[in-house]
């Protein structure tokens, strides 16, 4: 350790969409197993997979176009990935290309089967989805096979009261299932304890 700078670990080929270039990047995150890197390339409408192991200069595409904002994975290894065009979060297990809907999926608004802009999400050990419905205002919760969500932080539509949120973006639950969410447009963090709205 001790390096004061940073390395490039995946990309760095310059903006666009060859298999050793990113274009807008949303999330990321390290699966332990396969010790690589799994990116949403929003900008180029895909999920990639890049090894962290040294002398790697591409990546692999594991699902193709895909409006994907954020992403996550189980303890299982099955992803949840945000999709801000169709609306919805699907799981995929790996090599999976079609996924099923754990959340939205009833087209774009308002309605508690549906969302608008899904950005980042959270799964428990329960498999319940927590996803921020970014144009909504709002933080949904989708229990494990659920038709519906429930909102389980704002519902007051968009402003800076405590009863808010204005565009929210990143979240974490904690074993309580109390929910903080990056208030995006409000320049705050957010908690929600369980059971309030």
């Amino acid at each position: 350790m001790g390096d004061t700078n940073g390395h490039v670990v995946a990309g760095g080929s310059g903006r666009g969409n060859r298999l050793d270039q990113l274009y807008r990047l949303t999330d990321v995150l390290i699966d332990k197993e396969t010790d690589s890197l799994i990116i949403c390339n929003w900008g180029n409408r895909r999920v990639v997979r890049w090894s962290r192991h040294s002398g790697t200069n591409q990546g692999e595409i594991l699902i193709g176009n895909i409006d994907c904002w954020g992403l996550t994975m189980d303890d299982q290894r099955y992803l949840y990935i945000s999709d801000t065009k169709k609306n919805e979060v699907r799981r995929y297990q790996i090599g999976d290309k079609n996924g099923t809907i754990v959340a939205g999926g009833n087209g774009q608004g308002a309605g508690l089967n549906q969302l608008n802009w899904p950005t980042y999400i959270f799964v428990d050990q329960q498999k319940t989805v927590y996803v921020s419905d970014h144009n909504n205002h709002r933080v949904m919760k989708w229990n494990k096979g659920a038709k519906e969500g429930i909102v389980v932080a704002e519902g007051q539509g968009e402003g800076s009261s405590l009863t808010q949120l204005s565009y929210p973006r990143g979240l974490f639950v904690d074993t309580l299932d109390t929910v903080y969410v990056a208030d995006s447009a409000n320049d705050r963090v957010m908690r929600w304890p369980k059971g309030a709205k």
